[in-house]
């Protein structure tokens, strides 16, 4: 019997690991704890005939990879979103891509009330002003922020994520809530309790604080660009627990400086590892390293779901993440 030789990128998490090696599947691990330049993985995928990849969302798959290892079929991506993969390309040579889906999305919902809590309450603002020893005692305007019942939350993209905040918002906190999407949700609506806006505008227009949780294609690039933040509310913050990309970040930078906005949070960034020029001084902005899902349950939940692809694919069976 063919043993299954399968690449893995980045270490994952063990239960993930242990669901392969406990199908006999013999697994080769990236021992970098970061992620490979295209040459490192070109390279790694050429020393074997793998049959299969288990990639990370910061590894680029493209003709070039497909290249280096002809042999392997399918491509399982440890992550939600998929816009590392070339899917046409992969379609074209007959690849499967799976992704993780479901399995952080209770962790980026949270993370993303995280962040709405710490710009509209100003804490990192507070948190820097203590640690830099300016703290003379309690004043009655010292970094005053808002309160969250009562106001608009508008949510771009009525998928699981954009779904959880809406509800966690309206029904925890009493917000109201608005949304878009590309088509309406009565599904959507009857869960969270929010209302259909049909285009971004309407409901960059209306919120008092705008979350993102679309998918990042070439539709929702630069969503939200210079004239896009004009209509926003000189009070309104932006969140963003998505992809980078889908915001012009130095638009943002530009906006967040000349009051635009009140303020922004971002855990995904446009030239990620790096941030546009001048994001990291402005104090109305809170930034995260991408953790919206780092939580023990989310990746820990993502390798089950990887594995779980990996193993259905050569057990003869479609995966149940199938993107292609």
């Amino acid at each position: 019997m063919h043993m299954v030789n399968i690449y893995i990128t980045r270490k994952i998490p063990d239960i993930g690991i242990s669901m392969l090696r406990e199908k006999g599947f013999v697994l080769d691990i990236s021992p970098k704890d970061r992620p490979l330049s295209k040459r490192e993985l070109v390279k790694a995928l050429k020393k074997k005939a793998y049959d299969g990849v288990l990639c990370l969302l910061t590894d680029t798959i493209d003709g070039e990879v497909f290249d280096a290892v002809p042999s392997a079929k399918i491509f399982a991506n440890y992550a939600v979103g998929f816009n590392n993969v070339n899917i046409e390309e992969a379609k074209k040579r007959g690849i499967t891509i799976t992704n993780t889906p479901g399995a952080l999305t209770e962790a980026v919902a949270e993370h993303t009330l995280a962040l709405m809590f710490a710009v509209v309450k100003r804490v990192v603002e507070g948190d820097t002003y203590l640690r830099r020893g300016k703290y003379q005692g309690w004043g009655p305007e010292l970094f005053l922020g808002e309160e969250l019942q009562g106001k608009t939350l508008g949510i771009l993209g009525a998928g699981r994520i954009g779904g959880r905040v809406a509800e966690m918002a309206g029904k925890g906190l009493g917000m109201k809530v608005v949304y878009y999407d590309i088509k309406k949700s009565e599904e959507f609506e009857r869960a969270t309790g929010a209302a259909f806006r049909t285009t971004p505008e309407e409901v960059l227009k209306e919120a008092d604080v705008v979350s993102i949780h679309v998918p990042l294609l070439p539709t929702t690039t630069h969503l939200i660009n210079a004239e896009r933040l004009k209509l926003m509310k000189k009070s309104a913050y932006l969140l963003n627990t998505s992809r980078g990309p889908i915001i012009d970040e130095n638009a943002l930078v530009e906006a967040l400086k000349n009051g635009t906005i009140r303020g922004a949070a971002l855990d995904v960034f446009e030239f990620e590892p790096k941030l546009a020029k001048g994001l990291i001084k402005l104090p109305n902005v809170v930034i995260t390293p991408h953790t919206a899902s780092a939580t023990k349950d989310a990746r820990d939940g993502m390798a089950k779901l990887a594995a779980g692809n990996l193993i259905a694919f050569f057990d003869g069976e479609t995966p149940p993440n199938k993107v292609s």
